[in-house]
């Protein structure tokens, strides 16, 4: 909303709401400045402010009218819509006006050579928002608080069940996900998978790319939807056509947007916004490849300072998640040292700590040349905020014509679901033997050697006698 938008006619509706409705009162009294209103109005709202300071109550609009000569109309038929309204222009007004004043204040600490004062400023007045939950009292009701768990602890599903038991039911909106994996490991293959599983729900989703291209992330969808592989989605364009729009019937959105390399949250914000208001659609999940590719909103980081970079773009993105109320997943590259490795820990992940001391759930992705042909994907929990899975496995299969990752089917053989792993380190330890391992395996020849000339000479040394 511009400047010109908050007339006096709003702001004097601003003070209404907020001098008859002591719960609306209490939200947004962190961020009441009564300079940030019209002259008119100050008299007004500094005077509703000391009255609930020293009587804990609001004025009456008598009270209001008689001490400072401002006369406000009683709110009729204001519902739950109404105040929510208020609570958001309200909290846009003050950031608002805090910025205004600001830039207006930034002149003379310019003049000055202040300029962390000025960008300080700034960031504060830009980062000025209210709470949009409370919290849990909890003394309150605990057999209604523990019901409320035990109905939430369900989540949203992800579409494989081995992966949602690891998370107690799957992920939950306002979370930060990250999928881990070398680069070529599956990253944006698991994240397109979650996006049609979600999509194939009814949910309303939408797959950022800040690396692939919208035609190559579809044409990955068309295999994985149609079983094809790319080159068979070429050759049968009306067959999936048809097999699309009929899946597509029963779905959720699916929108499918590349945005530039280097995007801050606010881009996302910008995107998500424009899209909701051209096509009335609110999404339910977003899902973005990925977020070693973005940079912080509201600091100046140089790209190479990956750690700084790293924990900025996380809290960006939870913070995202949760003032949306989204179901959020996205992607990080594992550093080299994690190629020659089967187990994943912090140290593997790039840009260290910071993304995994944020995130709600790290899920590392296992693959090798060798598992992906014999159709299997293995990944690990390196992080999770709603189980004590942390370190355990998941095998999953993998289709690699139509690029579809599912559960492992229940009449697979077991063994060779438990031990893929094993299989993985077999191929490990075969592709990277030590020098050690070698002198020990020559040593062992040569030993072999010198006991079977020794038992010759012996055997000759008797005949001779």
């Amino acid at each position: 909303m511009s400047e010109r938008e908050y007339n006096v006619d709003l702001q004097k509706l601003f003070v209404e709401f907020l001098s008859q409705d002591q719960d609306l009162f209490v939200r947004i009294n962190n961020i009441l400045v009564p300079d940030h209103f019209d002259r008119s109005l100050r008299k007004a709202v500094d005077f509703v402010q000391e009255h609930a300071r020293e009587y804990s109550a609001l004025p009456t609009l008598e009270q209001i009218s008689a001490t400072t000569g401002t006369t406000l109309q009683p709110l009729k038929d204001v519902d739950d819509r109404h105040k929510k309204w208020f609570i958001d222009e309200f909290e846009q007004f003050a950031r608002h006006k805090a910025l205004e004043s600001a830039i207006l204040a930034s002149t003379d600490k310019l003049e000055r050579g202040e300029f962390g004062a000025v960008e300080k400023m700034i960031k504060d007045a830009v980062q000025i928002g209210l709470a949009r939950h409370m919290g849990t009292d909890y003394w309150e009701n605990p057999a209604e608080r523990i019901e409320r768990v035990r109905n939430q602890r369900g989540g949203t599903t992800t579409g494989w069940a081995d992966i949602d038991k690891k998370l107690y039911g799957g992920f939950n909106r306002g979370e930060l996900n990250i999928f881990a994996a070398a680069s070529g490991g599956g990253k944006s293959l698991f994240l397109q998978n979650l996006a049609l599983n979600w999509a194939l729900t009814g949910l309303n989703v939408a797959y950022v790319s800040l690396e692939l291209s919208e035609e190559l992330c579809s044409m990955r969808f068309d295999s994985m939807l149609t079983g094809m592989t790319t080159r068979d989605v070429f050759k049968n364009t009306d067959d999936v056509d048809l097999k699309v729009r009929m899946q597509g019937k029963n779905a959720g959105a699916l929108q499918i947007v590349q945005l530039p390399n280097g995007i801050t949250v606010n881009d996302l914000n910008s995107y998500l916004k424009e899209f909701e208001v051209k096509n009335n659609i609110k999404f339910d999940a977003v899902l973005l490849d990925y977020l070693d590719l973005m940079m912080p909103a509201q600091s100046k980081v140089s790209p190479s300072d990956l750690f700084i970079k790293d924990k900025f773009v996380s809290e960006e993105l939870r913070n995202f998640a949760m003032e949306h109320d989204l179901l959020f997943a996205t992607a990080s590259q594992l550093n080299r040292a994690a190629v020659e490795e089967v187990e994943f820990d912090h140290s593997h992940i790039s840009g260290g700590l910071s993304k995994i001391q944020t995130a709600d759930n790290v899920i590392g992705i296992f693959t090798s040349q060798a598992m992906r042909e014999r159709g299997r994907y293995q990944v690990q929990f390196m992080k999770t905020r709603s189980s004590s899975g942390v370190g355990q496995k998941v095998d999953l299969n993998f289709d690699v014509s139509g690029l579809r990752i599912t559960d492992l089917a229940d009449d697979e053989d077991a063994s060779d679901v438990t031990n893929t792993s094993a299989v993985f380190d077999k191929l490990k330890q075969r592709s990277t033997v030590t020098h050690q391992e070698k002198s020990i395996a020559e040593n062992s020849v040569v030993e072999e050697n010198l006991k079977s000339h020794d038992a010759l000479r012996s055997m000759l040394k008797r005949s001779n006698n």
